[in-house]
C-alpha cells in the first residue's frame, strides 16, 4: 500500500478557472533557438530571473548563494564543501534519494564548524514565495558518456527542478521526449549530479506541450520492456504517462505561449512542485493532472470554509453567552 505526502492548500488557485488562449498562436516556421528565446522572454515577464550559467562551477556557486539566501545563513567554505559532499551532491545517491530530499526531507540537520546543529532547507514548502526562481539555458555537461547541452532549466533556490526540452514547430514532440531519455542515460548523473534533482520535465514543439514527473518515465519504460519481451516484438512508444495542462473546465492548454503563461506562473509551478507531487512508498514521483489538482483544491477550500464557519459559530456563541452573563449580573 502506498503512503503519500500531505497536500496543503493555498489562497491562489493552481489551475486557472478559465483560460482564453492568445488571439493567434504562431504556426509559422520557428527555429528551436527562436522558440527558446521567446519562451525565456515570457518567463522573464512573469518574474523569473534569467542568469547566464552554462558550466558546473557557476551552477554550484549560484546554488550556494541561493541556499544561503533561503536560510539567512552564510556558509564558511569548509561548511559548504561538507554540506555538498554529505547532502547535496553525495556520490552514493541517485535520482530516488534526491527526489526524496525535495519531496520529503527538504530540511537537513547540519553540523556547523562551531559544533552547533542548524536545519538547512533546500526548499520552503510552507511559504512558497520565499523560494527563488531562475532560468538558465544551453547548460553544458561534458562529464557524462557524451557531451550534452540542455535547452532550458528552471532553478528553484539554485537547484534544477524543472527541465524544458524544446523542438521547433512541426517536429514531433516525441523527439523532445526521446532527447530527455538520452540525457538521463548519458549525462544527468555526471559531475555533481545536480540534474538528478529534476522533478518535472516539460516537452514542447511549440504547438503541443506536455509535462511528466522524473520517475514515471522509468517505470513506464520498464513496464513497456516487459510487454515487448512477452510479445516478442517492439511496440510504439506512447505518451500515456505524460499530461497536457488544462484550465478548470478541462480545456487543454497546449501551445507553449499559453502553457508558459499558466503552468509557469510562479505560484502555479511552485504549488505543483511542493504540494501536488506525490512521492509514494514505491519510490515513484507522481505529478497530479490539472483536474486532480483543481478537485483537491476545491475539497480543501470547502474544509477551510467549514472550519472557519465552525470557529466563527463558536466565537458568536461565546459572545452571546458573555453578553447574557453580563446582563444577568445587572
Amino acid at each position: 500500500m502506498s503512503s503519500y505526502n500531505i497536500i496543503a492548500t493555498t489562497n491562489e488557485q493552481t489551475v486557472v478557472s478559465e483560460y482564453t488562449p492568445q488571439a493567434k498562436c504562431s504556426t509559422d516556421y520557428q527555429s528551436e533557438a527562436a522558440l527558446e528565446r521567446e519562451f525565456i522572454a515570457m518567463l522573464g515577464q512573469q518574474g523569473y530571473e534569467y542568469i547566464n550559467i552554462t558550466q558546473e562551477a557557476d551552477l554550484l556557486a549560484n546554488l550556494r548563494v541561493q541556499i544561503e539566501k533561503l536560510n539567512d545563513y552564510k556558509f564558511y567554505d569548509s561548511e559548504w564543501e561538507r554540506f555538498c559532499n554529505e547532502y547535496l551532491t553525495n556520490k552514493n545517491e541517485g535520482i530516488i534519494e534526491k527526489t526524496r530530499k525535495v519531496q520529503v526531507d527538504e530540511r537537513h540537520s547540519f553540523r556547523l564548524d562551531n559544533g552547533i546543529t542548524k536545519n538547512i532547507a533546500i526548499i520552503d514548502k510552507k511559504n512558497i514565495h520565499n523560494n527563488s526562481l531562475q532560468v538558465i539555458n544551453q547548460y553544458e555537461n561534458n562529464d557524462g558518456n557524451y557531451d550534452n547541452r540542455y535547452d532550458v532549466t528552471i532553478l528553484v533556490n539554485g537547484l534544477p527542478l524543472v527541465h524544458i526540452e524544446l523542438k521547433r514547430r512541426g517536429v514531433l514532440i516525441k523527439e523532445a521526449f526521446n532527447q530527455i531519455k538520452r540525457y538521463q542515460r548519458d549525462s544527468f548523473w555526471a559531475g555533481s549530479g545536480l540534474y538528478e534533482y529534476i522533478q518535472i520535465f516539460v516537452i514542447s514543439n511549440g504547438t503541443h506541450t506536455k509535462y511528466y514527473s522524473n520517475t514515471t518515465r522509468d517505470k513506464h519504460i520498464e513496464e513497456q520492456s516487459k510487454t515487448e519481451k512477452r510479445n516478442r516484438k517492439k511496440t510504439s512508444s506512447t505518451f500515456e504517462f505524460t499530461s497536457f495542462w488544462a484550465d478548470g473546465n478541462n480545456k487543454i492548454i497546449a501551445d507553449i505561449v499559453d502553457f508558459a503563461k499558466t503552468f509557469f506562473a510562479k505560484h502555479t509551478v511552485l504549488n505543483i512542485l511542493t504540494r501536488f507531487c506525490v512521492f509514494n512508498s514505491d519510490d515513484e514521483l507522481l505529478v497530479m493532472r490539472p483536474y486532480q489538482i483543481a478537485a483537491t483544491e476545491r475539497i480543501l477550500s470547502r474544509i477551510t470554509i467549514s472550519t472557519n464557519y465552525k470557529k466563527q459559530a463558536r466565537l458568536t456563541q461565546a459572545a452571546i453567552f458573555g453578553t447574557q452573563q453580563a446582563v444577568a449580573k445587572r
